[in-house]
C-alpha cells in the first residue's frame, strides 16, 4: 500500500503556475517545480502525470482566477468605460509592481508554444474567449444603462479590447506605466 499524499494538490498547482509564469514552460525544470511546490519530483509526476499535464492544470487555474478577477472588477458600480479601464489598469499595475515583469501567462504561452502545441493554443483560446465574453457582457450592460451608445457592436468592441489587453500584457515587460495608461485610454475611446 502506497503512502497517502501529504500535499494539497490545489496549492501545488498554484505554486507550479507561478513558476511556469515566471520562467516559461520550457525553462521550468522538474527540479524547479519540486523546489517551488515543496513536493519531490517523483511524487509530482505520480500525482500529475507529467510536466505537461501539470502545466495544463496550471494554465486552467490561471484562466479561472483571471476570469474571476475580471468578473469581480467589471461588476462593480460605474460605467462600462470606468470598469473596463479599472480592470486594465489593475492588470498593468500588477505586472509592473510585481517582483518580475512577467506579463500574462496565457500570452507568454502563445508566444512560446502557440505554433507547436495545439492543446496549449486551445487552452489559451478558451481563456481569451471567456474574457471576450465578459467584456462584451459589460459593454452590453453599459448599453442597457445608457453609458455606451447602442450602435456599438459589443462583440466587435470586446474583441478589440481583448486584443489590446493581450498586447498590453506583452508590453508591460518593456514599457512604462504612463505609456500603457495612454494605450488603455485610447482603446476605450470607442465606448
Amino acid at each position: 500500500m502506497g503512502r497517502p499524499k501529504s500535499f494539497d494538490a490545489d496549492v501545488v498547482v498554484a505554486r507550479a503556475m507561478e513558476t511556469f509564469w515566471t520562467k516559461g514552460y520550457s525553462a521550468t525544470s522538474p527540479a524547479d517545480l519540486a523546489e517551488a511546490t515543496g513536493v519531490a519530483k517523483g511524487s509530482l509526476y505520480h500525482s500529475f502525470g507529467s510536466k505537461r499535464e501539470l502545466f495544463a492544470r496550471a494554465l486552467d487555474l490561471y484562466g479561472r482566477v483571471g476570469s474571476g478577477m475580471a468578473e469581480e472588477v467589471l461588476s462593480r458600480p460605474g460605467t462600462a468605460r470606468e470598469r473596463i479601464r479599472a480592470y486594465f489598469v489593475l492588470l498593468v499595475d500588477m505586472d509592473l509592481d510585481g517582483p518580475v515583469r512577467r506579463g500574462c501567462l496565457a500570452q507568454n504561452t502563445v508566444e512560446e508554444l502557440g505554433g507547436r502545441d495545439e492543446e496549449a493554443a486551445r487552452a489559451v483560446h478558451r481563456i481569451e474567449e471567456r474574457m471576450i465574453g465578459l467584456l462584451a457582457a459589460r459593454i452590453e450592460r453599459g448599453q442597457r444603462d445608457g453609458d455606451v451608445d447602442r450602435s456599438v457592436d459589443a462583440g466587435a468592441q470586446a474583441l478589440l479590447l481583448q486584443t489590446t489587453l493581450a498586447g498590453l500584457r506583452v508590453m508591460t515587460r518593456t514599457f512604462e506605466r504612463a505609456a500603457l495608461y495612454r494605450i488603455i485610454d485610447t482603446a476605450l475611446a470607442g465606448l
